[in-house]
């Protein structure tokens, strides 16, 4: 029993030894993105990949896949070479709430493989000037006002803007319209430029606007305010306790990837997410580094994708 026990030992050492020693592929490393260049995903991928670079010593770049919500990038990785040569900062949206809504060709769980938690953040619901909405409450009374006219945009059906919105229209009772765009960019393009009334963005995208004061915040998703935004109400706080439809990206890799190549990832990751500099350099962009193990992602995961998917069936929400 000793010998078997002594053995036992050697072989979990030996197998964490290769894990902690795995290399990733000799090669030009990607991090794709399911959405256009200039949105929240893009700067986050961006920041992390210029570091990634550095520690690793080759190069790192960025690639968007944009479309669906974000879900052709994702059902393009399911597919992709499971050497650890590619990986995405995957989101919300098709994660956790696009299968219930659509059949996107990649079973999250099983073609998907979780590698750390990115960043995490409230959105923060933001509208034209030209709408004469000053408030949240200016927002709720103009959608009961006027049910069916009041409209929103997202960045994709099925994203976290997107589900927001719904959550808010089933708890307050209103009819607000989703407009789905491609992105953060073009959505914020078209909000900018009056032809759609509100947004609930990622603040990367929304805080400059904001303060040149093209944009109007009214609320944040999140259970509390965010400390960039300390004068902008939550909607929990608002009339809506417990509201909260808080936004994040994670670093999966493709399903069939050997664990060892997994925990080199998890590894290198976590490690420039808890680098002060790139912390830094994501909270000045409203994004709080969220690092952990590859466990805690995938509870985490289906723990949203139950939340979610509850609300999908709830509203009957369907892709459009």
């Amino acid at each position: 029993m000793q010998r078997r026990a002594l053995w036992l030992t050697t072989l979990a050492l030996l197998v964490g030894a290769h894990a902690q020693a795995q290399e990733l592929p000799k090669k030009t490393l990607t991090v794709v993105v399911g959405f256009a260049a200039g949105g929240a995903t893009d700067a986050a991928a961006r920041i992390i990949a210029k570091k990634l670079q550095d520690n690793l010593g080759q190069t790192v770049v960025v690639e968007n896949r944009a479309g669906a919500g974000g879900n052709i990038a994702h059902q393009y990785l399911a597919a992709a070479p499971a050497d650890g040569s590619v990986i995405l900062l995957g989101s919300i949206g098709p994660l956790t709430i696009a299968p219930h809504m659509m059949k996107v060709g990649y079973d999250p769980q099983k073609d998907l493989a979780p590698l750390t938690m990115g960043v995490s953040f409230p959105n923060v619901l933001v509208v034209h000037p030209g709408t004469g909405i000053k408030t949240f409450a200016d927002f709720i009374a103009k959608a009961k006002a006027k049910p069916g006219t009041l409209d929103f945009a997202s960045t994709g059906a099925g994203s976290a803007s997107h589900l927001a919105g719904e959550l808010l229209n089933q708890r307050a009772g209103i009819d607000t319209v989703h407009i789905p765009y491609k992105g953060g960019a073009p959505a914020l393009q078209d909000l900018l430029g009056g032809r759609v009334a509100a947004y609930y963005a990622a603040p990367p995208t929304a805080l400059p606007h904001i303060e040149a004061g093209k944009l109007i915040p009214i609320a944040t998703t999140g259970p509390t305010r965010p400390a960039y935004m300390p004068n902008v109400p939550t909607i929990a706080e608002s009339g809506y306790p417990g509201f909260n439809a808080s936004n994040w990206y994670a670093f999966v890799a493709p399903g069939k990837t050997p664990v060892a190549v997994l925990e080199r990832w998890n590894k290198e990751l976590v490690r420039v997410l808890t680098t002060p500099q790139v912390r830094d350099e994501l909270l000045k962009h409203g994004l709080t580094p969220a690092p952990g193990t590859r466990e805690e992602l995938a509870s985490y995961i289906d723990s949203e994708s139950r939340i979610w998917g509850k609300l999908v069936r709830d509203r009957k929400i369907t892709a459009e």
